[in-house]
């Protein structure tokens, strides 16, 4: 049964201003749909359409096409993101973390350039509510900085073996690819510890709903979002 908790002290549930909410969470473990119950469609930042965006800017195409060669462009000229993904998470050592490396210095300045004016935006609107969906949020605080712009941190929470179910169901990826990938990344145990609420997605859609209902009474938001 999904449910919310709290391991550490969270924002006092009124909200003045826009509340801005990062979400955090393994691969495949549902954080879109969470952030979309929390927010609605408009005040969703999405780094990784942004980061689809980025990719396809002509400067960063060509920078691409300079490094990896035509293999991981598609027939349109830009980017495949899955023969790009397969090249920089390859399992060749420093070889491959060399070049996600790279790739990320080149897209992630970028996006973060974006997601700030979207919230800036959202912000000047005098929205609710805002939320980061920032796949790798801890990870890469350092350089962007979205933490500190978030009054509340949200940790879905959801088992690995029904993660990578989706992850092959909805994705195509192989077995074992979600543990690869997260071998990256900031384990999941310490973003569960950094953040203020835990939401678990184990069961239902219908479960999950009432889930991110109950958190957003606790933030005092209102009753539903609005797109």
């Amino acid at each position: 049964m999904p449910r919310t908790d709290s391991p550490r002290d969270a924002p006092a549930a009124r909200v003045p201003r826009t509340l801005v909410i990062g979400i955090a969470g393994g691969i495949a473990s549902g954080k879109s749909a969470v952030a979309r119950g929390l927010a609605g469609e408009d005040a969703v930042v999405r780094a990784d359409e942004i980061a689809h965006e980025v990719l396809n800017d002509p400067e960063v195409v060509e920078l691409v096409r300079a490094r990896f060669g035509e293999a991981v462009l598609g027939p349109d000229g830009r980017p495949d993101r899955a023969a790009l993904a397969a090249r920089v998470f390859a399992d060749d050592g420093d070889a491959a973390s060399g070049a996600r490396a790279e790739l990320e210095g080149w897209i992630h300045p970028r996006v973060r350039a974006r997601i700030l004016a979207r919230l800036d935006e959202l912000r000047a609107a005098e929205a609710p509510v805002c939320v980061l969906d920032v796949p790798l949020l801890f990870e890469n605080d350092a350089q962007h900085g979205l933490v500190r712009e978030c009054d509340v941190l949200v940790f879905v929470d959801t088992d690995a073996g029904e993660r990578e179910r989706r992850a092959s169901r909805t994705r195509g990826w192989a077995p074992g690819e979600v543990a690869r990938r997260e071998s990256a990344q900031l384990p999941l145990a310490e973003k569960r510890r950094r953040a203020h609420h835990v939401l678990q997605n184990n069961g239902s859609l219908q479960q999950l709903e009432a889930a991110i209902d109950s958190l957003r009474r606790t933030l005092g938001l209102p009753s539903e979002p609005t797109d």
